[in-house]
């Protein structure tokens, strides 16, 4: 993953562990307060939260441990070639540009232009130099792309 992906996963678990886990202790206590706990709603409710949170601090302890995370402005030597963590400029046939830069999966997001390096764009895109031209299978049919620019942002 790339390093502001790596981060932003790291500002999450700092967030569940130090913000979300107390707010939710705090609240199954409220709620055993209640009284009777077979019919407390706001109890259940606590505790199906307090799973969501407890799984999902182990899901980013794992993927932040098992994480190799790379540096796209170290990968300057890539000789211009579309890369993990390379920003691309493209044009497909109408004369649509776009800019997208290829993410772990767990950073992709097609609205902020990042794209996951399993989709079959990235996967069309890697290896490509500028002025180089892709073919993607996508659900509306397949789709041509030239390649504009190569960076590493």
């Amino acid at each position: 993953m790339t390093s502001e992906g790596y981060h932003r996963l790291q500002d999450e678990l700092k967030r569940l562990k130090s913000t979300d886990r107390p707010a939710i202790i705090r609240a199954i206590a409220e709620a055993r307060d209640h009284g009777d706990l077979s019919e407390n709603a706001e109890y259940h409710a606590a505790r199906e939260r307090a799973g969501f949170i407890e799984g999902r601090i182990a899901e980013l302890e794992s993927k932040l441990g098992n994480a190799q995370v790379i540096d796209p402005k170290l990968l300057q030597d890539s000789g211009g070639r579309c890369v993990f963590g390379a920003t691309v400029d493209v044009e497909d046939g109408d004369g649509h540009a776009a800019t997208w830069q290829i993410v772990g999966e767990d950073e992709a997001d097609i609205k902020q232009g990042r794209i996951s390096v399993s989709s079959p764009i990235a996967r069309a895109l890697i290896g490509k130099e500028s002025g180089e031209s892709v073919e993607v299978n996508t659900p509306g049919g397949v789709k041509r792309y030239e390649i504009i620019d190569v960076r590493y942002e």
